[in-house]
């Protein structure tokens, strides 16, 4: 039997699967950002009651955690030291706010035009420190022909860090700008990541469960999950993928398909062509970052059932924040859930609550709570439906 298991920012959905009989057992538990190893666990006792530890042979893993945090904004601070040479400054491509470009240059053919100062990169790494950085990124600009400066810049920063990822190992393409983006996310999201890795690893020995774990990559391949720890990168669009990868039995043959799946934090988007995912041919884009990191072509939309709704210029705002669950079941914002629930289109949660909190958004409109409801529906559809459209529009121009 195999285990399937997705940790999403709203819920952690977990499938026991045989290869004689199918579908056995399935499990939807609430995600416990604070505690994603009770979460994780809850999931795997359930679906796992009553079966032997040794009847399971291998675990699937997928996430929306770290597609999550970048579309909300939430990377954690990073440090990113960069190399220059040749052509453009590298302070075009600044990702986040503790960027510092320092001498040091390679050329096209790899060959040293002007070597690494240690001095700088020391008063580089004590500034960083002294801001609370914990992990860095460094990127040389032809690092794929010569990667010696990355791992110069490293020896200077290896007892001073958590963690420091390498350009030239997190991508061996020669693409400088994607490169930069590549390894800041990679780095932004590690926090989250190291999270979701030792949640994952606790529950299953908490569990007596000692399988080959594989998670799903962006480009609908897995790698092995110890692997993910030097890579989390890999796991943006994790979700999205397995969302893909899982529509392909569902979709006609002969037809191209929109494939969306609306989250609580996020609406990610793919487009199949007879019954085939597109590639990116480059790699992931994801808010304003182009990166090097191979993925079906996916979109992933700041606007989820949790979205945070908040009214501004006369208008509704839905998103990309999630605050937490929808009012109606506890949560502290009102969201586009809620709105159903207004709508009498759905039930199981507190109607009341998410009536009271659409109150406030509907006075500020000047309409009944029902109207509030209604437009925030609405404005929901017409914004994902845009999204849509747009990824069309891109893909089609290529």
């Amino acid at each position: 039997m195999i285990i399937g298991l997705d940790v999403g920012g709203t819920h952690t959905d977990v499938v026991l699967l045989s290869n004689e009989s199918g579908l056995i057992n399935v499990a939807k538990v609430p995600t416990d950002p604070e505690n994603l190893f009770n979460s994780v666990l809850a999931g795997l006792e359930e679906v796992t009651c009553g079966i032997a530890p040794g009847a399971i042979s291998r675990v699937v893993l997928s996430t929306t955690l770290t597609t999550n945090a970048i579309v909300q904004n939430k990377l954690a601070p990073v440090g990113m030291i960069v190399c220059g040479g040749p052509g453009i400054d590298p302070e075009i491509y600044r990702c986040g706010s503790y960027y510092h470009v320092v001498s040091g240059a390679i050329d096209h053919r790899g060959r040293e035009i002007k070597p690494v100062d240690r001095d700088e990169i020391q008063a580089v790494a004590g500034q960083l420190r002294r801001e609370g950085i914990r992990i860095v990124g460094v990127v040389g600009k032809f690092s794929p022909r010569n990667p010696d400066h990355e791992l110069a810049v490293r020896e200077v920063l290896k007892n001073s860090f958590d963690q420091v990822f390498l350009g030239h190992q997190i991508s061996g393409n020669l693409n400088f700008p994607r490169r930069i983006a590549t390894t800041y996310l990679n780095a932004g999201v590690y926090p989250i990541h190291i999270k979701f890795y030792e949640a994952v690893r606790k529950s299953f020995d908490a569990k007596g469960l000692v399988l080959p774990i594989r998670i799903l990559k962006a480009d609908g391949g897995n790698m092995k999950f110890s692997a993910s720890v030097n890579f989390p990168g890999q796991t943006i669009f994790s979700g999205p993928a397995a969302s893909v990868m899982g529509s392909i039995a569902f979709a006609p043959e002969k037809e191209d398909s929109l494939v969306m799946d609306v989250g609580g934090t996020t609406t990610d988007m793919a487009i199949l062509v007879n019954r085939v995912p597109l590639l990116d041919p480059l790699g992931i884009e994801i808010n304003s970052y182009k990166t090097l990191i191979r993925s079906i072509n996916t979109f992933s939309v700041g606007i989820g059932g949790d979205s945070a709704v908040t009214f501004s210029d006369g208008r509704f705002v839905i998103g990309p924040e999630r605050l937490g669950p929808a009012m109606a079941y506890g949560g502290p914002a009102p969201t586009p859930t809620d709105a159903l629930f207004v709508l009498g289109r759905i039930n199981g949660g507190d109607r009341e609550r998410a009536v009271k909190g659409m109150e406030p958004l509907a006075q500020a409109l000047g309409v009944t709570v029902a109207a509030a409801a209604a437009e925030i529906f609405d404005s929901t559809c017409r914004s994902l439906l845009s999204k849509a459209q747009d990824m069309i529009f891109r893909i089609n121009s290529q």
